[in-house]
């Protein structure tokens, strides 16, 4: 007896390749606001195409409160990627660049006073933190996809939208913080 094959369900080009997974994390907070301001003009079809989460063949089309509601979770998560991109530009900044942006002297710099030493304390730093900032921006393109099941007609884990909320909720408290160490 044949049995028919299995469904492929063809996942976006982003979710395959990893840059292209970050790039889509960065770009979360426009499409998220886009997307916000498609479904109050009534054009949820858009919307959920811009989010990348159109509906599956045969699935009902998600109702424009729900798609609202994803697109807000969606400018979250966008501010969240944003803040990491940051990191990620300022550790490229201050790691393999260090003696580029800092001109010393480097008496108390990370691995003075030599120039030379300053440099390669602030790499050895820098590389690490820019691979983790990284990896949380593909796994916030993850989570993101995760989160936008609903809209293709998929269930959702239950641990996915504390998930979301728990790492906006983080990202605030970073930027919270990194403002008031400021001078």
């Amino acid at each position: 007896m044949d049995t028919p094959p299995a469904p492929h369900r063809s996942r976006p080009l982003a979710v395959r390749r990893p840059p292209l997974r970050v790039l889509d994390a960065v770009t979360l907070l426009p499409r998220g606001a886009t997307a916000l301001a498609l479904t109050l003009a009534g054009r949820t079809g858009s919307a959920c195409s811009l989010l990348r989460a159109a509906p599956s063949p045969g699935a009902p089309r998600p109702a424009p409160v729900r798609v609202a509601g994803h697109a807000v979770a969606s400018v979250l998560l966008g501010a969240l990627s944003l803040v990491l991109a940051a990191v990620t530009l300022l550790a490229l900044a201050r790691g393999p660049f260090y003696g580029f942006v800092d001109e010393g002297p480097y008496g108390d710099s990370w691995g003075g006073p030599g120039k030379a030493g300053a440099w390669l304390a602030h790499v050895a730093v820098a590389v690490p933190c820019c691979l983790a900032a990284l990896a949380a921006l593909h796994g916030l393109a993850g989570l993101h996809d995760r989160l936008l099941a609903p809209l293709r007609g998929q269930r959702r884990a239950r641990w996915v939208a504390p998930a979301a909320l728990l790492c906006c909720l983080a990202g605030a408290l970073f930027v919270a913080a990194f403002l008031r160490q400021l001078p």
